[in-house]
């Protein structure tokens, strides 16, 4: 089932299957998000939940258990109900089942708030505890966006600019993609910027930390953009089909990261993933602008 919600400046379109994004459209019509081409990535805006990126050997430990789990976790692939909703705003929810519960542990609810206010788009995932024990999980966002936004630019006129100088780190991979535990500094034009080049993404996605938090993509002064603002998450996954010439970008803010190499990570121990009480709830948002 399809959620539509929109206001005088934009209309945003959301699957139930996975909660995910399919349309961020303006009032004159220009798409902004990814469509979904399958000849080069049939999704357009995953929710990762209750883990991101793949696991070492595709399973996880935890309390002495082993438990198998497919990249990015299962929230992408489950369909999700509307608790509440009105012309600018949808909330949508899943929960625990048998089928989780053989995968991943815990009880526990999710829930994604979109809600439109002027050229914005805001995203608020909540994740409740459910569960008597002290549950473990990662988060994240996976929206990718047309590049170019507009006739006449070109994949390469694009660059990524943090609206504040910064250092990033770039944490590294492994050759199966995997965190390879090294990390090495990554160089910002003008201590702000990284030019996009369909060959910065053969070795899949691009990992940093330490950046400025706010993030706008555009061709300069005077053309379309976005801009993603995520003041809670700790990294930013920059990606697109590897060794490709895809029309498209994701800026995906991430909570935590995928396995470290060789390391079949157990829940309780992995020191990036949010730890949550029984009973407590977790909330974390972020936000999209288009121009």
């Amino acid at each position: 089932m399809l959620y539509t919600i929109q206001n005088s400046q934009m209309r945003v379109t959301i699957d139930s299957l996975g909660a995910q994004l399919m349309s961020i459209t303006a009032a004159d019509g220009t798409e902004y998000l990814w469509g979904g081409d399958e000849a080069y990535w049939r999704n357009r805006a995953p929710n990762l939940f209750p883990y991101v990126g793949r696991l070492t050997e595709g399973r996880c430990t935890y309390g002495g258990k082993s438990y198998e789990m497919t990249r990015h976790g299962f929230a992408n692939r489950t369909q999700f109900s509307a608790l509440e909703s009105g012309a600018d705003h949808v909330t949508l929810h899943m929960e625990d089942s048998g089928e989780t519960r053989a995968v991943y542990p815990f009880a526990f609810a999710f829930d994604l708030v979109y809600a439109l206010s002027g050229s914005t788009l805001s995203v608020t995932y909540r994740v409740t505890n459910r569960d008597g024990k002290e549950m473990y999980f990662g988060l994240g966002a996976h929206p990718g966006f047309r590049v170019p936004l507009e006739p006449g630019k070109a994949f390469t006129d694009y660059r990524l600019t943090f609206a504040q100088p910064c250092q990033p780190w770039q944490v590294l991979m492994s050759d199966d993609y995997l965190i390879s535990g090294q990390e090495a500094p990554y160089p910002l034009e003008g201590g702000r910027s990284m030019p996009l080049r369909h060959d910065l993404f053969d070795h899949d996605a691009i990992i940093l930390k330490n950046t400025d938090r706010t993030v706008t993509l555009s061709a300069g002064e005077g053309s379309r953009g976005v801009t993603v603002s995520y003041p809670r998450m700790r990294y930013l996954g920059v990606w697109h089909k590897p060794e490709s010439d895809a029309p498209y970008v994701c800026l995906e803010p991430w909570l935590s990261l995928p396995s470290r190499h060789g390391v079949v990570e157990d829940l309780s121990q992995q020191n990036d993933l949010m730890a949550l009480c029984p009973g407590e709830t977790y909330e974390n948002r972020w936000t999209v602008t288009i121009f």
